[in-house]
C-alpha cells in the first residue's frame, strides 16, 4: 500500500503530461492546416509545374535532405558553433500607426522578418504576416528577438489582400491569419496554400489560388502577380504539395517585387525583363546557409537579384526578427550593404516599422543593426 501511495504523484505527474501532450498535439495539427483535395487537387493536377505529385522548381534543387544539401552539409550544421544568433538587447524599432496612413501615398513598412504592410495606389495589402512571438509548431522554438513582436492584428487597419508566399510556418502563421480573418478582404496565394485557409474556416470565395504567371486583379489600377520562386514548401510531412511564389505588385505609376524564399535562379533576370525594372524589390537575403543554398540567397545573391531585377531599391529581409539559420543575427545586413557598394539600386534597411516613400529616392536609412 505504500508503495502504491508513494506511486501515486508520479502517476499523476504523468497523466497531466501525457494530457498537456495530446492537448498540444491536437491544437498542432489544427495549426497545419490540410492537404490539397477535391476540385483544389483537380486544379492542381492541371499545373505544368505539378508532376508526379509534387511542385516542382523550373531549376531542378537536388531531392536529397530537402534544400539540394548533402549529408555531410548537414553533419558540418549539425556541429556548426552559433556565434552571436541574437542582438544583445530589444531590436531597434519604429511604431508607425498603419490606421492613419495617408491613402493616398504609397508606402512599404517592413514589419519583420519577411512581412510587411503595403499600401499602394490606395490599397492595402499584408505580406505573409507573422506577429506571432515563434515561428514554429512550438511555442519554445524559433523565438522572436525581443522588441521584434512590435505589432499585432489589431494595430492593422483593413487588408484588401493578403498575400502568401508559401506555407512554411515563418510566413504562414494560423495565430496570425486567425485573428487578421475578420478585417481581410481576399486571401491571394499559391496553387494548393488555399487549403489551410478553408480548412481554418476561411470563406472559399475569399481565397484565389494561383499557379505563377498569373494576375490576379484587384481592381482596374492594381494587379498582384503571381510568379516563380526556387524554394519549396509543407507544414509538416508532406511535402511540395502547394505551390511556393513570388510577386510583383503593379500599378499604373509604380512597381513592387516581392521574392518569398528563393535560392538565386534565372527566373530574377526573366521577372526584370518582362515588367522593365521595380521601383522596389523586397529579397530573401538571411537564413542561409551551404546547405540551404538552392532554395535561400545569401546577401551576395541577393544583391545580384537586385541587378537582375533592374530594381531602383532593394529591402533585404528574411532577418531581424528570428534566427533560423547559423550566421550571427546581423551578418544578413552588413554582407548585404557590403556587396551593394557601387551597385545600380539604392539600399533600403529601414528599422521595423519605419516608413518607405517610394516616392522620395533619396530618403536615407541608419545602419540600425549596428
Amino acid at each position: 500500500t505504500r508503495s502504491l501511495h508513494d506511486a501515486l504523484p508520479i502517476f499523476f505527474g504523468l497523466a497531466i503530461c501525457t494530457l498537456i501532450l495530446v492537448v498540444s498535439g491536437c491544437f498542432t495539427m489544427q495549426k497545419i492546416g490540410g492537404t490539397p483535395e477535391g476540385a483544389r487537387l483537380l486544379a492542381i493536377r492541371m499545373s505544368p509545374n505539378y508532376i508526379d505529385g509534387t511542385f516542382r522548381n523550373h531549376v531542378p534543387i537536388p531531392e536529397i535532405l530537402g534544400g539540394g544539401a548533402s549529408m555531410s552539409d548537414f553533419v558540418k550544421l549539425f556541429f556548426q558553433s552559433r556565434v552571436n544568433p541574437a542582438p544583445p538587447g530589444p531590436v531597434p524599432v519604429v511604431k508607425t500607426d498603419l490606421k492613419s496612413l495617408d491613402p493616398d501615398k504609397d508606402v512599404v513598412i517592413w514589419l519583420g522578418h519577411s512581412s510587411y504592410l503595403i499600401k499602394l495606389g490606395g490599397k492595402t495589402l499584408l505580406v505573409d504576416p507573422v506577429f506571432s512571438d515563434y515561428a514554429s509548431p512550438f511555442f519554445f522554438s524559433t523565438r522572436a528577438f525581443k522588441g521584434a513582436s512590435l505589432y499585432t492584428a489589431d494595430d492593422m487597419p483593413y487588408i484588401d489582400a493578403l498575400l502568401i508566399s508559401h506555407d512554411h510556418w515563418d510566413h504562414l502563421d494560423y495565430a496570425t491569419v486567425m485573428e487578421l480573418k475578420p478585417k481581410t478582404g481576399q486571401i491571394i496565394t499559391g496553387l494548393g496554400v488555399g487549403e489551410h485557409f478553408v480548412r481554418w474556416g476561411f470563406p472559399e470565395a475569399m481565397v484565389h489560388e494561383a499557379d505563377w504567371d498569373t494576375t490576379v486583379l484587384l481592381d482596374e489600377t492594381l494587379a498582384v502577380h503571381v510568379l516563380p520562386a526556387r524554394h519549396y514548401s509543407g507544414r509538416w510531412l508532406d511535402k511540395n504539395r502547394s505551390l511556393w511564389v513570388s510577386f510583383a505588385v503593379e500599378t499604373l505609376s509604380r512597381r513592387i517585387y516581392y521574392s518569398g524564399d528563393s535560392g538565386y535562379g534565372p527566373h530574377f533576370k526573366t521577372i526584370g525583363k518582362r515588367f522593365d525594372g521595380f521601383d522596389l524589390a523586397l529579397l530573401d537575403s538571411g537564413q542561409y546557409n551551404e546547405a540551404w543554398r538552392n532554395v535561400h540567397m545569401s546577401p551576395e545573391q541577393a544583391t545580384q537579384a537586385a541587378i537582375d531585377l533592374n530594381a531602383k531599391g532593394a529591402l533585404p529581409s528574411h532577418a531581424g526578427k528570428f534566427s533560423i539559420a547559423f550566421h550571427s543575427w546581423d551578418d544578413p545586413f552588413n554582407r548585404f550593404v557590403n556587396a551593394s557598394e557601387g551597385k545600380p539600386f539604392r539600399v533600403v534597411t529601414p528599422k521595423i516599422g519605419e516608413l518607405v516613400d517610394l516616392a522620395d529616392p533619396g530618403q536615407s536609412f541608419s545602419r540600425w543593426w549596428e
